[in-house]
């Protein structure tokens, strides 16, 4: 469908969560895996409550924000509206965001250097609060982009846990734009098995289809749920 084109969007695209979720049932029947095993996060960033409320009203109750700030300014009141939801942190993480990351934050996609770890490991054990954690790789070793590279990502993983105390529960990466994704995604699965680490959060709206073919256990969509500005 066309989305709207106004340049400030506050409806969600019609029937975009409806495609979506019958997109997620394709892939994962064409891959042999069952659709419980493929957590759905819808990317909400740069939408206010207005155009989020009717995708919670649609039964979705898990959403992905890029920066604190922003969470932190829209979702407390949304969390006292509706019941069970979950929010998790895609976008960079400042150390000095770390104590609001891990209060408002369920899941943290972006566990990517040792500053991160020491701020994230202090917050968890003052606030008895544990959010899922996930490594964010750049696999395409691109410099203007977060994440720990392939080759030193075995080394961070144990430092992690070792150093840090820090419980990782899988990988995220966001491959480069020019390229294909499938082999990006190949590289994450592969390093996340020799790390025993289960979960992979990859795939957006272009991609995630492929994902779920590389073992994805979280997608994160946006554009294809709630349109474009």
């Amino acid at each position: 469908m066309t989305p709207p084109t106004t340049s400030s969007l506050t409806e969600p695209l019609p029937g975009g969560l409806v495609t979506v979720e019958q997109d997620i049932a394709r892939a994962c029947k064409e891959a042999r895996r069952d659709r419980a095993t493929v957590q759905l996060i819808a990317v909400s960033k740069t939408f206010d409550a207005s155009a989020i409320s009717p995708i919670i009203d649609a039964g979705q109750r898990v959403f992905g924000e890029n920066r604190v700030q922003e969470a932190k300014a829209k979702w407390p009141g949304l969390m006292s509206a509706y019941q069970g939801l979950a929010l998790h942190l895609i976008g960079p993480l400042q150390s000095n965001k770390a104590k609001e990351a891990v209060a408002l934050f369920d899941a943290i996609h972006s566990v990517d250097r040792p500053s991160i770890c020491e701020a994230l490991a202090k917050e968890i054990n003052s606030q008895k609060k544990q959010p899922e954690l996930f490594v964010q790789l750049n696999t395409g070793e691109e410099p203007q982009k977060a994440g720990v590279a392939p080759g030193e990502a075995d080394a961070f993983i144990t430092g992690c846990r070792e150093k840090y105390g820090l419980l990782i529960s899988g990988l995220m990466c966001i491959p480069p734009v020019d390229q294909a994704p499938a082999p990006h995604f190949a590289l994450t699965a592969k390093i996340a098995a020799r790390n025993g680490l289960k979960n992979l959060s990859m795939g957006m709206s272009a991609d995630f289809a492929i994902a779920i073919q590389f073992g994805a256990t979280h997608i994160r969509v946006g554009s294809a749920i709630f349109g474009h500005r």
